[in-house]
C-alpha cells in the first residue's frame, strides 16, 4: 500500500515530504536518508532547510529517551516533521557499557579510533566466547501537532580483536556479526539488511505509515461531519 507522507511546511503553504535529520554526523545522516528514501522522504539537515539547530544535551537514560529530546527540538526549531536516531554499543563484559554514552566514551573530542582503541584496552584478555555485544538504536519522529511515532532495533553480534574493514563509522570496525565479518567489511546494503538502525527503520517505517493512515482517516471523518447538509 502507498501512503503519503506529505505534511504542511512552516508557513502551511503547500504539503511537502520534507522531514528534517536531528544529527550533525553526515554518515549517519547518509544511512538514515537511504533507508528513507523508499519511503517517499526527503530527509535534509538543518543547513539543508535554512537552520541552523541548537544543540541538545543527551540527558536521557536510554536511548529511547535521547531521540525523543534531539527531534522535539528539532521540529520545535524547524517546525517540520524531525527525525532523531540515538544508538550505541552495549558490551555483556562491560556490564552493558558504553551504552548511551557511547559517542562520548573516551571523552570530549575523541575520535572513532581513541574510542575503539578504549573498548579494546577495556576488553583486553576476555576471551572471544564472552566478547558478546549488540549495537541498539532508538529512532523517534514528533510532528509539530506533539505526535510522536518511535521504534527501536537491534543488532547481536561480537567485539573482534582488531579492527577490520574500511566502509561505516564509530565502532563498525570491530563489531563482528554473524558470519565472521565487521561492520566495515559489509557493504551499504548489506548492512542496512541487518544493522540495528536498518532494523530499527524498517519498524518505524510500518509505525509512521499506520499513523498517517489512521490521521488521514481520522480528518476525513472530521471534515465529513462539518460538512452542510445538502
Amino acid at each position: 500500500m502507498q501512503c503519503d507522507f506529505s505534511h504542511k511546511n512552516t508557513a502551511g503553504s503547500e504539503n511537502v515530504n520534507t522531514y528534517i535529520i536531528a544529527t550533525h554526523n553526515y554518515k549517519k545522516l547518509a544511512e538514515l536518508s537511504r533507508i528513507l528514501k523508499p519511503l517517499g522522504i526527503d530527509a535534509v539537515t538543518d543547513a539543508e532547510a535554512g537552520l541552523k539547530l541548537d544543540e541538545v544535551e543527551e540527558t536521557g537514560a536510554t536511548f529511547e529517551e535521547n531521540a525523543f529530546l534531539k527531534a522535539a527540538a528539532a521540529c520545535r526549531q524547524s517546525g517540520l516533521p524531525a527525525v532523531a536516531d540515538d544508538s550505541g554499543l552495549m558490551v555483556e563484559a562491560l556490564d552493558g557499557a558504553p551504552g548511551v554514552y557511547s559517542a562520548r566514551y573516551a571523552g570530549e573530542g575523541a575520535s572513532d579510533a581513541d574510542r575503539n582503541r578504549k573498548l579494546l584496552r577495556e576488553l583486553d584478555g576476555v576471551p572471544e566466547e564472552e566478547r558478546g555485544a549488540k549495537f541498539v538504536s532508538a529512532v523517534c519522529c514528533v510532528f509539530p501537532n506533539g505526535d510522536r511515532v518511535e521504534a527501536q532495533g537491534e543488532c547481536p553480534g561480537r567485539i573482534g580483536f582488531t579492527p577490520v574493514g574500511e566502509n561505516g563509522f564509530g565502532y563498525d570496525p570491530l563489531f563482528v556479526v554473524d558470519g565472521g565479518m565487521s561492520y566495515a567489511e559489509l557493504s551499504d546494503e548489506e548492512k542496512d539488511a541487518i544493522s540495528h538502525r536498518g532494523n530499527a527503520l524498517r519498524l518505524f517505517a510500518a509505525r509512521l505509515e499506520d499513523y498517517l493512515l489512521r490521521d488521514r482517516r481520522l480528518s476525513e471523518k472530521a471534515a465529513q461531519e462539518e460538512a452542510p447538509e445538502k
